[in-house]
């Protein structure tokens, strides 16, 4: 599972946890993630995220 970050706000989003609160269940890909899905903290796009190595 990857981790990928918001380049506006620095949001992380994390496949393993999802995002429960905005609808996407843990063990979402990100390829999976909805195309008008947005940052939860800053509305930023899925464009303006990127993958991250942590």
């Amino acid at each position: 599972m990857k981790k990928y970050m918001c380049l506006i706000c620095g949001y992380i989003y994390d496949e393993a946890a999802g995002a429960p609160d905005e609808g996407i269940p843990p063990g979402t890909r990100w390829e999976d993630v909805p195309p008008n899905w947005t940052c939860p903290e800053c509305g930023a796009r899925k464009e303006d995220f990127e993958m991250i190595e942590l």
